[in-house]
Parts: structure tokens; C-alpha cells; sequence
């Protein structure tokens, strides 16, 4: 039985879906930069829909859009949102990011994603984790092209990726006028290598700002970065 996971403000089922909560996701959602006037927000493969509910406890954007394509997730996330406290912003789109950018004519004022990854030659057993992990499912020139019709004029497009595909993302995302404008390098600790990148695009070039952040010294052991930057949805920070 994979028990519910409780956060301060919210409590996410997720024994139905293929990708449970991660670290990724959570400094993802707690990174984003909100604006004062954000109206509204676009998850993209939302899974638990642990993203758009880190965005309703952390902004006051009135229209809170999230997409899944698996059946069993989709309707995981529907029920985490009914039981949060912001049901009423939050709606889920059962339906794929190609069918989502042929049907919807909004614009979002911040678009956030945590993309399938792996993009190795080799498959599991388990479809549904497959197609959660695998970048197949979404590859990352699809994802671009898609946020580059679905992002307002002055939108921000925030995204979690493995570090050694930094490179290559970003050259993908300039051919769509999609420029990095903020970056934050995670280290599990002090001595590993760097690990994921988030990275914040816009359609506006400027200096870029990068950051970088050890989540602990040693294990159990959470740096004052890590712990200030999740304390306002762990339980224990």
C-alpha cells in the first residue's frame, strides 16, 4: 500500500500513478518564479498534480490548467485536486500535449513542466512507467514547439532536466525564440556532480542567472538552501 503523501498545505494520492513525488518536482514547484499578476498557469504532464497544487498554495492565479494523458493518473489528479483547498482553480485535461495545443486557444502566463527523461535505448515490463519516464512519450522538440504556442507574450516557461541535456535543450528551445533567462544547478551533495538543471525561458533575452544548490551535506543532513527553499511544504522543514 503506497501511503498518501501529506504536505503542509496539501495531501497527494498517488498509488495510481507511474510517477510518484519526487525531489525534482518539488523544487520545481517551489523554484517558479509567481508573479504578483499572475492569472494563469499550464502544468504539463501533471501527474499527481503535485506542481499545479504548489502553484496554488504559492500564488493567487485564478486559472490553474494541467494535462495527463494516463487514464489512471489523469483521475488521481482530478481527486487530489477535488480534496485540496483550491478545487476551484484547478482543472485537468485528460488528453495529450498535441491534442491539448490543437484545441485551446489560452495563453499562459507561466507554463511549468517535469518531462519524461530517459532517453536510453531500453524499456521496462511496466507500460505505464514507461511512458511517464521515457522521453518518447514527449520528446523534447514537441514540448518546445508546443510551449512556444501556449506561452503569452511575456510568459515564463520553467522546466526540470537532467544537467547533461542542458545544452542540447536550450539550442532546441532558441529555434522556438525561447531564451534561458534563469537557471538553478542541483547537487545532491557537496562532492557529486551536478544533476538537474531547472531552467526559466522566456521570449525575452537578458543576462542569464544561474544559481546553484546542494540539497545536503550528508545524508538526512539538508543544507539551509534546500531547507528555504521547501520549508513552506515539507512537514518536517
Amino acid at each position: 500500500m503506497i501511503k498518501p503523501f501529506k504536505f503542509k498545505q496539501f495531501t497527494i494520492n498517488q498509488d495510481q500513478c507511474a510517477m510518484k513525488i519526487g525531489t525534482d518536482g518539488v523544487l520545481l514547484g517551489a523554484w517558479a518564479s509567481v508573479k504578483d499578476n499572475l492569472f494563469s498557469v499550464l502544468d504539463i504532464g501533471a501527474g499527481t498534480g503535485l506542481l499545479s497544487l504548489m502553484l496554488a498554495q504559492r500564488s493567487h492565479a485564478e486559472l490553474i490548467d494541467a494535462i495527463e494523458i494516463d487514464d489512471n493518473t489523469y483521475e488521481q489528479c482530478v481527486d487530489n485536486f477535488e480534496k485540496s483547498s483550491w478545487g476551484d482553480r484547478l482543472f485537468c485535461y485528460h488528453a495529450s500535449l498535441k491534442e491539448f495545443v490543437n484545441e485551446i486557444e489560452d495563453k499562459y502566463d507561466l507554463i511549468v513542466c517535469n518531462p519524461p527523461f530517459y532517453s536510453e535505448d531500453y524499456k521496462t515490463d511496466n507500460e505505464q512507467r514507461d511512458l511517464a519516464r521515457f522521453q518518447d512519450a514527449m520528446p523534447f522538440e514537441h514540448l518546445l514547439e508546443s510551449v512556444s504556442k501556449l506561452l503569452s507574450k511575456n510568459g515564463i516557461f520553467t522546466v526540470v532536466i537532467p544537467f547533461k541535456e542542458e545544452s542540447h535543450f536550450s539550442n532546441l528551445a532558441s529555434n522556438y525564440k525561447l531564451f534561458q533567462n534563469r537557471k538553478l544547478h542541483i547537487k545532491g551533495n557537496p562532492t557529486s556532480e551536478i544533476k538537474r538543471s531547472l531552467i526559466e525561458f522566456s521570449f525575452h533575452e537578458s543576462e542569464i542567472i544561474t544559481e546553484s544548490l546542494i540539497i545536503e551535506t550528508e545524508r538526512h543532513q539538508y543544507t539551509e538552501d534546500y531547507i528555504n527553499l521547501t520549508k513552506d511544504f515539507y512537514l518536517k522543514m
